[in-house]
């Protein structure tokens, strides 16, 4: 009987000293793993900085001063817009070598053209009333806007020669020329008369309401 209580006794102080072990390890190794668990989070932040400094994420930064160049009062009666599409294709450095040093872009741009008149032309001699006529001589229709449209213009294709570089001024050049391309196919497309059809028809609807009904608009000959 007593050998069964010494039995159950030992048992209970190697189960009581096997637990205050494993308590001491757990308490040792947390102890011990605690510098190589900080050496991990700073390498795991000198990595972060490293990375940053790499592949750095744009900022912009704009300049809080603001220069106003020039200021000036508009009356412009735009009276027509075109919007327009043309395909253009600029090339450098072409010819017999054209496939070794060649660069050249096809581009389609989208611009607008708006025409009118600049009513800020119009002087107080240039209207005349005499005998329930208004005569008016405007001044001629004008461009008054053309500009490419960027987000809808785009490179459609891109060829560069075996052991060219592509030239980084080529795409700027090829935007300008189509500018002036759009311009061009809006001024042969008879923008300018149209604006001044419209401009007239506008201001006879205008000048009636004033209590003008009846006008007459005279034009520069030759």
């Amino acid at each position: 009987m007593k050998n069964n209580i010494f039995s159950v006794l030992i048992l209970i102080v190697i189960g009581v000293a096997a637990y205050f072990i494993v308590q001491t390890v757990r308490s040792t190794t947390q102890a011990a793993s605690a510098p190589f668990q900080a050496i991990s989070e700073q390498n795991q932040a000198m990595q972060t900085q490293v990375a940053n400094l790499l592949h750095p994420t744009p900022t912009i930064i704009p300049d809080p001063a603001t220069y106003i160049n020039e200021i000036r009062a508009l009356a412009r009666l735009e009276t027509i817009q075109y919007s327009i599409e043309k395909v253009n294709t600029i090339e450098q450095r072409g010819g017999t070598f054209g496939p070794l040093f060649g660069d050249k872009i096809l581009f389609v741009g989208h611009g607008t053209v708006i025409a009118g008149i600049d009513m800020g032309k119009l002087q107080p001699e240039d209207m005349h009333y005499e005998n329930g006529i208004l005569t008016v001589k405007l001044p001629p229709a004008e461009v008054l806007v053309y500009t490419l449209d960027n987000d809808k213009s785009y490179v459609y294709e891109r060829d560069t020669g075996l052991i060219a570089k592509p030239d980084p001024n080529l795409e700027t050049l090829v935007r300008q020329s189509t500018e002036q391309l759009i311009l061009q196919a809006a001024l042969e497309d008879g923008i300018l008369e149209q604006a001044q059809i419209n401009a007239e028809a506008y201001l006879t609807r205008f000048f009636a309401a004033l209590g003008f009904p009846n006008t007459i608009f005279v034009h520069d000959q030759g």
